[in-house]
Formats: structure tokens, sequence, C-alpha cells
């Protein structure tokens, strides 16, 4: 590996480490209560270098929920006209049930921006937006047409309700943890709720379940 290659490596692996220190601080503090030095702690870091990546910490967290949306968003990427309806949704059901369970806190940071009005990321939601939405749902109304799923969905409100349920065990956890009776969601609470919501939906576009 030559130098250029190494720093550039460095540089990835510093930037990887102050967002998710940051996800853990404004999770736990908010914005507001969260502060540079606590974050550069967190992260092992000098203050400095939190500035010398980020700038600032508005920049910071702006770069946090864009990331929590890059991840989300690319899920949904993957889908094509090529896929197959069945194993597509069975696969993005349990990716998002997934990424709720290994990032609940990147999960409510984000929903705390919406809930707000997302001043932070409003950018983030114009004509490039809707634009990919379109373009994700229309492969769904493309396979109605084909006669593979129910005609009768939504596939907007198909896509919306996918995404609040799987985001509910993050968004949620505490009110899921109380009617549950637990102090903490194990595996099998993932496993049920990835496979009730995955028969659900499969049942209502007319598709059996592998």
């Amino acid at each position: 590996m030559n130098q250029d290659s190494s720093i550039g490596s460095i540089r990835l692996k510093n930037r990887e480490l102050i967002i998710h220190s940051a996800i853990r601080e404004f999770s736990q503090k908010g914005f507001s209560g969260t502060t540079i030095q606590a974050i550069a702690d967190r992260a092992n870091l000098p203050k400095p270098n939190v500035h010398y990546y980020f700038g600032s910490k508005d920049k910071l967290y702006q770069a946090v929920l864009s990331h929590v949306m890059s991840l989300w968003d690319s899920t949904l990427d993957e889908l094509t006209h090529a896929s197959e309806p069945r194993t597509f949704i069975e696969q993005y059901i349990d990716k998002k049930i997934t990424f709720s369970r290994e990032n609940p806190e990147a999960s409510r940071i984000f929903a705390a921006e919406i809930l707000n009005g997302a001043p932070y990321i409003k950018s983030r939601f114009g004509g490039d937006y809707h634009n990919w939405f379109c373009g994700r749902r229309d492969i769904f109304k493309q396979w109605q047409t084909d006669g593979v799923i129910n005609p009768d969905i939504s596939t907007d409100h198909l896509l919306f309700i996918i995404w609040a349920s799987t985001q509910h065990y993050a968004d949620y956890e505490f009110q899921v943890k109380a009617a549950l009776g637990t102090r903490r969601l194990n595996a099998s609470v993932y496993r049920d709720a990835t496979n009730t919501l995955t028969t659900l939906v499969l049942a209502g576009l007319g598709l059996s379940q592998t």
C-alpha cells in the first residue's frame, strides 16, 4: 500500500469512528446537549480532528443523518425490474429489521429530526428524493401491471408501512419492551417481527412465502 492509500484509509477510518461516536452522543444527549469535545472523547481522538473532518457540530449532525439515510436507501437501491418480488420483499424486510436491531440509536436520531420538520436535512427531501422514491415505487407498479402482485395495493403506502413497521422496533423500543415485559429485545423478538411482517405483506400482495 502506498503512502496516499494509507493516508486515505486512515481518514476514512477516522471519519467512520467520529460518525459512530456522534451517533451515540446525539442519541443519548440530543443535539443541544452534545458537544464536539464529548464526541472526540468517545472516539478517542483530539477535538481538532473532529473539526478537521466535519467543521462544526451542525455539519457533523448533518453527516450523521445523511449516513443513516444512505444506509436505508442503499437497500432499496438494490431493487431492479429484474428482481423477483417475493425474494426481494423477504430480504428487504429482513434487512430493515436487522438495521433497527443493530442501529437503534441512529434510527431514533433520524426519527427525531423528521418529527422536528427535518431542519438539518430538509434539502435531502427535494425533487431528487421524490424522483428516487418514484423510481423504486414504479418497479412495484410494473409488477402489478405484469400481474405478479395484487393490483389493488397502493405501492406508495406499501413502502410506508414497511418503513414504519420495521423502524418501530428501534424508535419505540422502550414501549415494545414494556409491552412484552422484557428488559431487552432478543433475537427471537426480531425473528418473530420479521416473520410476521413478511407474512402479512406477502399475503396482501398475493405472494406465497418461501
